[in-house]
């Protein structure tokens, strides 16, 4: 009941000119990334508050919420899985729980906001002392949405100025075919090189690495050097 609740309220605050601006900025056009996704037309506060009112949510209507096909209730299902997941800190089992059950669910995560909400929460969390293979597997999928939560689930290391996995994820993905890859592998770069300049420096520079990388890749990696430099390696 609490699936067709919170639905009820999202639609309640659908507007259709928003569902269309949506629709355009999330390329769900055939043939391109979000193709087939919906919009109602939601903005973001109005998730918020129906995130904060719905605290406790089964996990059977989470499950009902993440396979609709309107991005805002698969939107609040995940917001919500983030939430138990902070709210479980001292039960490992419940964490284990969310973490099995969101890698079980990757085809729903479906659009890069999706993705990058939701993945450093759960699955970068997760596995922060534990084992990172599934980091791997998952950028070895050949799925992109698996293959972008891989790259943005090592955030919470890097803010821990653990770069190893992020540089090594990075390398598996240089040449990915996909733009929004080329973002997410630039972002975490540039991550890094706000911490450690050097660390990131050298890993462009490694191989003349920068030379072959995607340009958008290349353009978010830098985006933070000193002009001087960022241009000298755009040209080179």
């Amino acid at each position: 009941m609490t699936y067709q609740i919170i639905k009820d309220e999202l639609m309640a605050g659908a507007t259709p000119q928003k569902a269309a601006d949506l629709s355009r900025f999330f390329k769900t056009g055939k043939g391109q990334y979000g193709e087939g996704d919906q919009f109602m037309g939601v903005t973001v506060p109005v998730i918020r508050q129906i995130v904060k009112k719905y605290k406790l949510v089964e996990r059977d209507d989470i499950q009902k919420l993440l396979q609709d096909p309107y991005h805002e209730c698969r939107m609040i299902a995940l917001q919500l899985l983030v939430n138990q997941y902070k709210n479980s800190k001292q039960d490992k089992s419940k964490q284990k729980e969310i973490f099995d059950f969101y890698l079980a669910n990757t085809q729903f995560i479906n659009n890069w906001d999706l993705v990058d909400l939701s993945c450093g929460e759960i699955v970068g969390k997760y596995l922060y002392d534990k084992s990172r293979e599934p980091l791997y597997q998952l950028a070895h999928s050949g799925f992109l949405w698996e293959e972008r939560i891989a790259i943005i689930s090592t955030l919470p290391y890097i803010k821990s100025d653990q770069f190893d996995d992020t540089l090594q994820i990075a390398k598996i993905l240089l040449h990915h075919p996909h733009d929004l890859i080329h973002k997410a592998v630039g972002w975490m770069l540039r991550e890094i090189g706000k911490r450690d300049f050097e660390a990131e420096y050298q890993f462009l520079m490694e191989n003349n690495r920068y030379q072959s990388m995607p340009r958008t890749m290349l353009r978010y990696a830098i985006e933070k050097f000193p002009e001087d430099l960022r241009q000298r390696i755009l040209k080179s």
